[in-house]
């Protein structure tokens, strides 16, 4: 959990409240300081002040979207700001609380964003798995795949390929098996998290 804040006393009282939540703190006092520190793996959640001498919360938030470094974000202002809470939240932050914050609705955003930022990385993980079970398919192998996942029967895989139904049946069952399906269901679903788009 990153908190980054200008205002020293606000990064005292926010990483105070967030450690008694039971969660583990890093405080910057700038986004350019945060985007300085050694890269190690992201903190899941940002508590990030929107408004900040040099780069500002949102362009902050732009620069890790730009970078492909997600992790969820929770703006907190001192304004009421509109605009920026509107940018913020196209941007995919969690919430946009204004000062003085709330605990319980803090620790409430807070919350979701950590539960979101796991689920991104579950799915993540699940696509890495998925993509490494697709490097062990076969040229062919992975045009049956492709096939298969559309709805075609064997006899029309076979006559798009140019190949004979048996050897379809054979590409086929080592597909199942490498992609460690059970059904075509389930072949299907890993097509969607690898990114391969069934047309029928």
């Amino acid at each position: 959990m990153g908190i980054v804040d200008d205002d020293p006393s606000v990064r005292k009282g926010l990483g105070r409240l967030v450690k008694s939540a039971g969660y583990r703190v890093e405080v910057f006092a700038s986004a350019r300081e945060f985007l300085a520190r050694p890269q190690q793996e992201d903190p899941c959640c940002l508590l990030l002040d929107v408004r900040m001498p040099g780069l500002t919360g949102l362009e902050l938030q732009e620069a890790l979207a730009i970078a492909g470094r997600r992790m969820s974000i929770v703006f907190v202002s001192g304004h009421g700001d509109v605009p920026g809470s509107v940018k913020a939240m196209k941007g995919g932050a969690i919430d946009f609380l204004t000062k003085p914050i709330d605990a319980r609705e803090l620790l409430g955003a807070i919350e979701r964003a950590v539960a979101k930022a796991l689920t991104a990385q579950r799915e993540q993980a699940g696509a890495t798995d998925v993509q490494g079970r697709l490097k062990t398919l076969t040229a062919r192998e992975a045009q049956v795949f492709a096939l298969v996942v559309t709805g075609m029967l064997n006899k029309q895989i076979a006559a798009e390929l140019g190949i004979v139904e048996k050897t379809v049946k054979v590409h086929r069952a080592r597909v199942m098996e490498k992609m460690r399906a059970g059904s075509l269901a389930e072949l299907v679903r890993l097509a969607d998290r690898a990114g391969i788009v069934a047309k029928p």
